[in-house]
């Protein structure tokens, strides 16, 4: 594996496996055993595989968490060479913005749900993935489920932009007792993990409803807000898969997501119906 860190690199990289199929997948760092299935997929499908690491200011907002975002970056190698990753790009802030850089601006759905408690978020999530799109010109590129409207905005900018890149959408990957996996998950105590639990509790208990041919959405809210009586729950939102709420069910076209707050700590889940 070599590890790239400056421009330069990387448009060598690029330039000399034109040829190739390259599988790219993005990250922020603090490697867990979801980003480990994405790079898997991309070794599977791919001649070459390029993961990025770059915790990305852009897309935190103030008072939030860039500061103490957990950053192990020996760690991250040695997974990265683990999974056979050819590439591993290592920005720094100075090498992927300059000051005088517009942040391009998202889309008018993503200022619901994340977008909206979030002002802001994603069009910092847009601009760096284009950049890192533009640099490594992937063949495909691979995205988790878990953060939902990101990898649909995403999907809605390579076809608007006519990127000829396939965005591959990876299952959430979770813990045994169904905790879904996330780099934040370090920040719960032991208690707060115990409890983060009824989040994926509250989402099997709306899919067994749905599996009921209980399709109404706020049926399946109300279930849900039942089990995660206890927690500080943020928002709760059926939606289709552009991220128009709707009231009922649609098989094959809805997601049901919740966020719940632990502490500082923001979780999100979701389930693909």
């Amino acid at each position: 594996m070599k590890i790239l860190k400056t421009i330069e690199e990387l448009q060598e990289v690029t330039s000399s496996n034109k040829t190739k199929t390259t599988g790219f997948v993005p990250t922020m760092g603090a490697l867990h055993d979801g980003h480990i299935s994405l790079i898997k997929q991309a070794r599977n499908e791919n001649e070459v595989v390029v993961v990025s690491i770059f915790v990305n200011p852009t897309q935190f907002l103030p008072g939030e968490d860039l500061d103490a975002y957990p950053r192990r970056d020996e760690a991250d190698k040695k997974i990265c060479e683990m999974c056979k990753v050819d590439y591993l790009f290592m920005p720094d802030i100075s090498t992927m913005y300059t000051e005088e850089e517009v942040l391009i601006k998202a889309p008018n759905n993503s200022y619901v749900l994340e977008g909206k408690t979030r002002p802001g978020h994603f069009d910092g999530v847009l601009q760096v993935v284009l950049k890192l799109f533009n640099l490594v010109q992937p063949t495909r590129a691979y995205f988790g489920k878990k953060d939902a409207q990101q990898l649909t905005l995403i999907q809605q900018m390579v076809k608007n932009l006519f990127l000829p890149i396939e965005i591959v959408p990876c299952e959430i990957v979770r813990e045994k007792d169904g905790l879904a996996l996330s780099s934040r998950n370090v920040y719960l105590d032991e208690t707060q993990r115990k409890d983060a639990l009824l989040i994926s509790k509250a989402l099997y208990s709306a899919a067994s409803l749905v599996g009921k041919s209980e399709l109404k959405a706020s049926a399946l809210k109300e279930k849900m807000q039942e089990v995660m009586q206890t927690l500080d729950v943020e928002y709760i939102a059926v939606v289709d898969r552009n991220f128009n709420e709707i009231e009922k069910i649609e098989l094959k076209n809805s997601i049901i997501l919740v966020v719940a707050r632990f502490g500082n700590t923001r979780l999100l889940d979701n389930i693909w119906l």
